[in-house]
């Protein structure tokens, strides 16, 4: 099943946040049309390496491009045929400096009077209406600025950025939504408009609740020790005998269970660990005596205990975690051929449609 069959996207877009929004897109079946400038080599992932397919693809581009066509344009010097796609589409995405699309053409202003109803997604550093609107930015320092590094790491350690490039698949996911919600109002009114999703933005909101209690009490919430919860515990890291798990009792429930997994009933008549407010204040203590306990075991006798009864994990490597029995059975991990490496995997498409995944292709070559 496709759900979005006959919706023709176009987008200018490079790297890693709009291409993400616009895959999953691709994925759910839309015509994504990615426009690319041949004079400058297209999209520069299409050469980030180490791993190439080719003079002018690599497994980095296809990452974040499964499903696309590709054509190359120059956007300044080719405007009637530029436009000719404009009038057909539902939709025009770029990822570009927030300056650079007014320039170019590519708002809603400057394409309403080819097509109306056309929603215009702009994903940029820091949004188009600002002092920063000209500025360059990136993911990592997005973290950076925006107070999630010094939430991430060890206390007293160096700030840490998340492993991958969390916010550029945010962004991207953001700006899908907003643009599938613009599309469903052009569609009702005949009336597109410009839609916006910056960098900064979101990343300042994956705050969340920390932000509302900085907001409202001025509390600044800190980095806390074994990647632990800010007011729920045990709720973070131990280490077994030959790893580490982690370990999540959200509940009053979660926590009975564990105390049943580990044969420590006794701890439920501690005072210091009745409740949840108590466990909290007595964080360091109940720790200690955890740690004691999961020492005793290897990571898979703890699963095999736990599993199911209280949300725990292993804590996986990259290789663990994509070569695990249950990544293969949920079929998140999938083939689709690709003309310079036949047997190439990806990961498929994170959602299913009446039980199954939309099944990923490559990004077509870019067509000069």
């Amino acid at each position: 099943m496709k759900p979005l069959e006959g919706l023709r996207i176009l987008t200018v877009e490079h790297f890693g946040a709009g291409p993400y929004g616009t895959m999953f897109l691709a994925g759910m079946g839309a015509e994504v049309i990615k426009i690319e400038n041949a004079a400058t080599g297209g999209d520069p992932a299409r050469r980030v390496g180490p791993h190439l397919l080719g003079d002018d693809d690599s497994q980095y581009f296809q990452s974040w491009n499964l499903g696309k066509k590709s054509i190359s344009l120059d956007l300044k010097n080719d405007r009637k045929k530029f436009e000719a796609l404009v009038a057909d589409a539902d939709a025009v995405v770029n990822n570009l400096r927030g300056d650079v699309p007014g320039k170019l053409g590519l708002d809603y202003k400057s394409l309403a009077r080819v097509n109306p109803a056309l929603v215009c997604l702009h994903v940029s550093a820091y949004g188009r209406d600002n002092e920063r609107a000209s500025w360059p930015g990136y993911d990592f320092a997005m973290q950076a600025e925006t107070g999630l590094m010094d939430l991430t790491g060890e206390p007293g350690g160096a700030p840490c950025r998340f492993g991958t490039s969390i916010i550029d698949c945010m962004t991207g996911m953001t700006g899908a939504a907003a643009l599938l919600a613009c599309v469903l109002g052009a569609k009702r009114t005949g009336k597109g408009c410009d839609v916006d999703a910056s960098l900064f933005d979101v990343a300042l909101h994956q705050l969340t609740y920390m932000g509302t209690w900085y907001l409202n009490e001025g509390e600044a919430p800190t980095r806390q020790p074994r990647s632990a919860h800010y007011s729920l515990t045990p709720v973070q890291t131990f280490k077994t005998a030959d790893g580490w798990i982690f370990v999540m009792c959200m509940t009053e429930r979660f926590w009975s269970e564990l105390l049943e997994g580990l044969a420590r009933r006794d701890l439920a008549s501690d005072e210091r660990f009745a409740t949840q407010a108590a466990r909290l204040e007595h964080r360091a203590a109940l720790t200690e005596v955890l740690d004691n306990e999961f020492r005793r075991r290897r990571t898979a006798e703890w699963l095999e205990a736990l599993s199911g009864r209280i949300p725990v994990a292993p804590i996986n490597d990259v290789r663990e975690a994509l070569d695990s029995s249950f990544a293969a059975s949920t079929g998140m991990v999938c083939e689709t051929p690709h003309p310079a490496r036949p047997g190439f995997r990806v990961l498929a498409m994170p959602v299913k449609i009446d039980g199954e995944r939309p099944r990923p292709t490559v990004c077509e070559p870019l067509k000069k």
